[in-house]
């Protein structure tokens, strides 16, 4: 090309990072060594994403060996040639993924035609600074990530590996927010972390981050139902670099879970969760975010009494000063299904015992059973003594509430989770299902909630199944699929007749036997 055709080729590349990815930028691909960087339509899309001026924020959710960390890279290389005074920081989960993300990068440069390259003024093994003022710095993350990473362009990279995450985000995004651009880009790993959140925030519209999904069956050489690449197939069968039933073959050597979460970009729950993953996933595309609010967004209610139900409310109390939380649950003792949930950690007792007093006579005097252990006694205390609330529920010892001990906990949890395997609960919160996300099994076997959460939620709706299930002699509840069938109240068999305090004396009942 003589100078003219330069001028314009240049310009053309600066104008389209596509068009010069595609025909100037050279990858190495494991298996057929250096070669152009022939860009996959899926991939197209990422970059259109990552380039448009509408999306200052991406989140892309990959499958493995995407080639979208490689991509981003190329991106970040256009950034930096083609715009003076840009500094571009590249955050990885470690020192030798930081280090082996720029090195890829000054292979594309090191590849380029001559007329492209600004010259280096400096080259390390995290740092490349260009002649037009422009840098790119790869750091691994770490807890002083956060100062070092002002840039005009941050590319987070494998997000939800990283430790401190979320901190290492709240550093840095006063620095960015003013006109910078982000791409958080991740394989999954579980849930309830930062990576995940931020998805699901970018999935329903409640943050500024645009979601960017793609597939594995996308991909040419790992399957056949990708369109428009039969010229490729044909060349990759010739060199035997196509297997022809790769998906068959990938989850033959792996776990199912690692194959969910790794090429189907299952968010499945972190290590090994109480509640299994399939389980979890299905909760959540449950959950119904359309609620009422009472007391400040405390409490959240789907459905507001009826006179033909009875209601339980399970209580889990935390002393209200900033701690643990209390909690609460108000369940249809006839359908299975949570119509309120109320949550704060900022409410005093006498203050919660007031408001338990409130919804337990507004849901037709409900059972309300509390959690005595610590705290819970002085509760129960101002609920019967001071409030007179006059259905408390009592153990076979003639105690109020419930005494969660050693023992009946993990009963109680095993039976929390027996009830939401077999479907019996509707659980409508995702607040109640976020805490499920993090409750996790310890390498010691013990079963808690994960570093830094609450299980405040989950342990107030255990008390609350462990109850419904004991009142109802074990019966399963007949979950109400359609609600305009005539309702058939199970009633409770065992129980210790005690109408005062949330039993059933057979007088109580005559009604319901007619």
């Amino acid at each position: 090309m003589d100078k003219d055709q330069l001028v314009q080729e240049f310009k053309k590349c600066k104008a389209d990072p596509e068009y010069f990815i595609s025909k100037y930028i050279k990858v190495t691909h494991p298996v057929r060594g250096l070669v152009p960087f022939d860009l996959y339509p899926f991939q197209k899309k990422i970059l259109s994403n990552i380039n448009s001026t509408k999306n200052r924020f991406n989140i892309l959710r990959k499958f493995r060996q995407a080639g979208a960390t490689t991509l981003g890279s190329a991106y970040c290389l256009w950034i930096s040639i083609f715009s003076t005074h840009q500094a571009v920081v590249i955050l990885s989960k470690g020192d030798a993924e930081s280090t082996e993300v720029l090195d890829r990068i000054k292979l594309m440069y090191d590849e380029l035609p001559n007329f492209f390259k600004p010259g280096i003024s400096e080259s390390n093994k995290h740092t490349l600074k260009f002649n037009n003022y422009s840098v790119i710095k790869s750091r691994p993350s770490g807890k002083q990530s956060g100062r070092s990473l002002a840039g005009s362009f941050l590319m987070i990279d494998e997000a939800a590996f990283i430790e401190n995450i979320d901190t290492i985000w709240a550093a840095v995004y006063p620095i960015i927010s003013t006109g910078g651009r982000a791409l958080v880009l991740s394989t999954v790993n579980g849930v309830g972390n930062w990576y995940h959140d931020v998805y699901l925030g970018a999935m329903g519209g409640s943050n500024s981050f645009n979601p960017i999904d793609i597939r594995w069956q996308d991909h040419p050489e790992y399957s056949r139902h990708a369109t428009g690449y039969d010229h490729l197939y044909k060349e990759m069968e010739k060199k035997h670099l196509f297997v022809d039933d790769w998906e068959k073959t990938a989850k033959s050597n792996m776990p199912h879970k690692q194959w969910l979460q790794e090429y189907e970009c299952e968010f499945l729950g972190t290590g090994d969760t109480f509640i299994e993953g399939y389980l979890l996933k299905r909760l959540l595309e449950n959950a119904n975010e359309e609620y009422g609010i009472k007391y400040n967004n405390k409490m959240r209610v789907w459905k507001d009494p009826e006179v033909s139900y009875d209601y339980l409310i399970g209580v889990d109390v935390s002393i209200g000063r900033d701690g643990d939380y209390s909690a609460f649950h108000i369940m249809n003792t006839y359908t299975g299904e949570q119509v309120a949930e109320f949550y704060s950690n900022k409410t005093p007792i006498n203050e919660f015992a007031q408001i338990i007093n409130e919804e337990g006579l507004l849901y037709n005097n409900a059972l309300v059973v509390i959690e005595r252990n610590t705290i819970g006694n002085n509760l129960v205390d101002w609920l019967y003594n001071y409030h007179e609330y006059d259905n408390l529920w009592i153990d076979d010892k003639g105690n109020f509430g419930y005494q969660v001990t050693v023992k009946n906990r993990e009963e109680l949890l095993v039976r929390l989770e027996e009830y939401i395997r077999n479907d019996i609960l509707k659980i409508n919160s995702k607040r109640t299902v976020s805490e499920l996300l993090t409750f996790i099994i310890n390498a010691t076997g013990k079963i808690e909630a994960d570093k830094g959460k609450h299980d405040d939620l989950i342990m107030s709706l255990g008390i609350a199944v462990q109850v419904l299930h004991t009142i109802m002699d074990g019966t399963p509840l007949d979950i109400e699929k359609n609600p305009h069938k005539e309702r058939k109240p199970l009633l409770p068999t065992s129980h210790k007749a005690n109408t005062a305090f949330g039993g059933y004396a057979e007088e109580d009942i005559k009604w319901l036997m007619k």
